[in-house]
């Protein structure tokens, strides 16, 4: 009888610690459609969401055992990423290292993107996909990293034809 609880209890836990490897802690909040023409650039922010209870690393760690969260794009040739910007992380202590503070992202945060489409870029709507790179802990543990998909869709409209000079 022991023998068998002691298995269902093993069995219980491994089921446990597969879930929390599958846990996504992060999520993309939905990102307003972007239509952008000719050679401009255009800001497209994506918005992401932490559990509560939980915080990611910042995309610039103080320390460099720690993984910074980074977005990695597979942009289509008809678009370019001319800039990516990272919300500055807030400085939190935990009690497993309160002298130590981390530099961290909880809640909600933005990372913007500059976006422009390329030269002789076709007019459509173009699709494009991503990973977001973290590791989410809360202040007992750290999990392992994840990478969390993003998309999101901008639109390459026709430039409006200049005025002819005479």
């Amino acid at each position: 009888m022991i023998k068998i609880t002691m298995i269902v209890l093993a069995l219980l836990v491994a089921a446990q610690t597969q879930d929390m490897k599958k846990k996504q802690y992060v999520t993309q909040l939905a990102t307003p459609h972007v239509s952008v023409a000719g050679a401009k650039t255009m800001p497209v922010q994506l918005r992401f969401s932490i559990e509560p209870e939980m915080h990611i690393n910042s995309n610039h760690p103080k320390t460099e055992n720690l993984i910074p969260t980074k977005l990695v794009l597979d942009l289509p040739t008809d678009l370019s990423v001319v800039k990516t910007t990272y919300p500055p992380g807030k400085d939190f202590s935990f009690a497993f290292d309160p002298n130590e503070k981390l530099n961290v992202y909880s809640g909600e945060f933005p990372i913007t993107l500059q976006v422009r489409p390329a030269h002789g870029a076709s007019a459509g709507t173009f699709k494009v996909h991503g990973e977001l790179q973290d590791q989410a802990c809360n202040d007992r543990a750290c999990f392992p990293p994840k990478k969390l998909p993003v998309e999101f869709e901008v639109t390459v409209l026709k430039p409006k034809p200049q005025p002819r000079r005479r």
